[in-house]
């Protein structure tokens, strides 16, 4: 038996395309005949979703950080406002959700978009929703939207989520799996033939600075702090899809030698490797990524919303160090340098994504 899987996700940066592409390789590797349909979850919840949901975050993220950080507390944080932004979403956005499932005809679906995860999850509470729902979590933290008491099986890529989805989803399977990024991460790569395989100097420091996919933060700001580390060191800036601020930075580094500046690359898995520091905004997968590679990891340049919550775990943990301003990360910087790197060569150990999701769909193995 063969399963159908409906995969939802978002246009909102690759934290929500790249798990729904990987998940969707694995379960065809897993099982050829398997039926794969990934779909904008939240384009399908209508033309008023998307606006509020969608079209509007890159503004937000882009110019207006602070009223981006204030419809997060308000939608997230705050009780009364949460439950009315739950019953909104709910009003726009039930009739088409329900319409994609009815075409497709899943037999599990999977989310990799926090806001489709929660309506699903209280569709399936309420019992008007049949198919069993999986939500693919690649936040450490903040995840009152991602987890839900209604979905049949939490997937995490940071085992220090489990306490909090515990929270919010008691009962619910809970799996720290790999497979919701690139296979090449499961495989240890050495430093020496990272730098070699990307034409690198095999000696001296090198630092990734990084804005995720829209290229948010103080880019320039991190890549001077970087520069001035270490007078042999190079540092690689990743500008994601922003063509924009790609251009802008190359104008400003035009001069700097040792800065590179570059837009989206499939060579993570190498850079991560390669690198010694990795400065990023935005938290989430690349995060992650990082510290699969054993590249040390500083979050600074965009400590909003959800990424404040992500900063507070990453201290909590000691997974990462958070540098609100230059001088800060000037410091944090410093010390990442100084420290080791230490993979984490367990990762490809982990249960596959795909393989908990088939079963999850009653496919045998």
């Amino acid at each position: 038996m063969s399963a159908r899987v409906l995969i939802l996700s978002a246009g909102i940066g690759e934290g929500h395309n790249l798990p729904a592409r990987m998940i969707s390789d694995g379960l065809v590797q897993l099982d050829p005949q398997c039926e794969v349909t990934i779909r904008d979850g939240v384009a399908a919840m209508g033309t008023t979703g998307r606006l509020l949901i969608d079209d509007s975050s890159e503004l937000m993220f882009d110019r207006f950080n602070w009223l981006f950080d204030g419809v997060y507390y308000l939608v997230s944080r705050f009780g009364p406002t949460r439950k009315f932004s739950q019953w909104l979403a709910e009003r726009v956005g039930r009739k088409g959700l329900l319409a994609l499932i009815a075409e497709q005809r899943p037999d599990v679906i999977v989310c990799t978009h926090p806001v489709a995860t929660d309506l699903l999850g209280r569709l399936r509470q309420r019992g008007e929703l049949a198919i069993p729902v999986a939500s693919a979590i690649t936040d450490l933290s903040g995840l009152r939207y991602w987890a839900h008491p209604g979905a049949d099986l939490h997937l995490i890529t940071e085992e220090e989520s489990r306490a909090e989805v515990e929270e919010i989803a008691p009962g619910s399977r809970i799996v720290c799996v790999r497979g919701m990024t690139s296979p090449q991460f499961e495989q240890p790569l050495s430093q020496s033939d990272a730098r070699a395989a990307l034409e690198l100097p095999a000696t001296g420091p090198l630092i990734l600075v990084s804005g995720g996919g829209w290229a948010v933060g103080d880019l320039g700001g991190a890549a001077e702090v970087a520069l001035a580390a270490d007078p042999e060191g190079r540092v690689v800036i990743l500008c994601g899809r922003s063509e924009q601020v790609q251009a802008r930075l190359r104008e400003s580094f035009a001069r700097a030698p040792r800065a590179k500046v570059i837009g989206f690359t499939e060579q993570m898995p190498e850079l991560l490797a390669a690198a010694d520091v990795l400065i990023h905004s935005t938290a989430g997968l690349t995060a992650f990524e990082a510290r699969v590679r054993g590249c040390q990891l500083i979050s600074y340049g965009w400590g909003v919303a959800h990424i404040r919550l992500n900063n507070e775990a990453y201290e909590r943990f000691a997974l990462a160090e958070v540098a609100a301003d230059r001088s800060a990360l000037a410091d944090a910087l410093a010390r990442a340098l100084s420290r080791p790197r230490t993979a984490e060569l367990g990762y490809g150990a982990r249960p596959s994504a795909a393989a908990e999701i088939l079963a999850l769909a009653g496919v045998e193995q």
